[in-house]
């Protein structure tokens, strides 16, 4: 494995890795994704297996391009209107998968659908047209772990199991795509990300429907209910920081403590928060406390997500 800057001739030998079935872990405008050609078996089995990740949770499939996207999946009318909307962008449609698509069955985990998006980042940009390939890319992470929003948190978690790492910087917004099933006439939010659910209704003019996380055999990709764990436990809404607890802070008006502690946001930016939520749990985690107080984080706009992803990180783990 080996962390390298994504220049122009490290994204043409990040594409020849992936064309021969290897993974390469890459920047997106959300999370670093652990990518693999989408249409080679051996590739998603790969990540799966890298991942220790459930082959009974489906994988988002990154493509270049609507047109891309229309090869694997069905544009329902409402799926085009919201592409044309919010791609290149941090949104997932799940549509009905094309008799015809050439992605691996494995990357829809035995269902008749497939996630799919257009990433907003000059270097997964590249790298798509560079393959040629649609890329199954989840996070790049250990499944069920913090996900990684630097190039150092890749290695960190998955080292030597990996081809190549683009090291593009810190990702921009921090949270994982926002998934909709875009397969009927109004949309499903499957799950809170990086656009908001007040964006999408905006645009919609309607509002959005939500499914309940699945704690078995989820749907689409995110949906299990204990999720992005640290070694540490999480206590939210926290108001105060009990002897040997780490704080996860956010807003101006911080409890006194004498253990570590970082402000995902000293002055209650949500954007700010979401971006530094993954780094900050990782950073708090390496202190060594058992548990992180976490304070309340207002659960509108971006904050609908930050909340979900905290919930899930301190749900019961099996």
């Amino acid at each position: 494995m080996a962390i390298v800057k994504a220049t122009d001739s490290a994204i043409r030998a990040a594409a020849e890795l992936l064309r021969a079935g290897q993974l390469v872990a890459f920047p997106t405008e959300t999370v670093y994704g652990l990518g693999g050609d989408a249409s080679n078996g051996r590739a998603v089995a790969a990540i799966f297996a890298t991942k220790g990740r459930p082959k009974f949770n489906p994988l988002i499939v990154h493509v270049s391009d609507v047109a891309d996207a229309q090869a694997h999946g069905r544009m329902t009318p409402l799926a085009k209107r919201l592409a044309d909307a919010f791609w290149p962008g941090p949104l997932t449609l799940v549509l009905e998968r094309q008799p015809g698509s050439t992605l691996s069955d494995l990357v829809s985990a035995g269902l008749d659908t497939v996630a799919l998006r257009v990433p907003d980042h000059p270097v997964a940009r590249a790298l798509l047209k560079s393959t040629q390939r649609p890329l199954a890319a989840p996070s790049a992470n250990r499944s069920g772990c913090v996900s990684p929003t630097q190039a150092e948190h890749v290695a960190a978690d998955l080292g030597a199991q990996i081809a190549l790492i683009l090291d593009g910087g810190a990702t921009a917004h921090g949270l994982e795509s926002t998934v909709l099933d875009a397969r009927g006439e109004a949309p499903v939010l499957l799950r809170p990300g990086a656009v908001t659910a007040e964006t999408i209704e905006a645009v919609l003019g309607a509002p959005l429907k939500r499914r309940p996380i699945e704690s078995a055999r989820p749907s689409a990709p995110g949906q299990l209910e204990s999720h992005y764990a640290t070694r540490a436990h999480l206590r939210l809404d926290a108001a105060d920081v009990k002897p040997g607890e780490a704080l996860l802070a956010f807003g101006p008006h911080v409890p006194t403590t004498q253990g570590p502690a970082i402000n995902l946001s000293p002055g209650g930016d949500l954007m700010e928060a979401a971006a530094n939520l993954f780094a900050a749990l990782r950073a708090l985690d390496k202190t060594g406390a058992e548990t992180i107080a976490v304070m309340p984080i207002p659960a509108v706009g971006l904050g609908e997500a930050i909340n979900d992803r905290l919930r899930r990180a301190a749900a019961p783990r099996a």
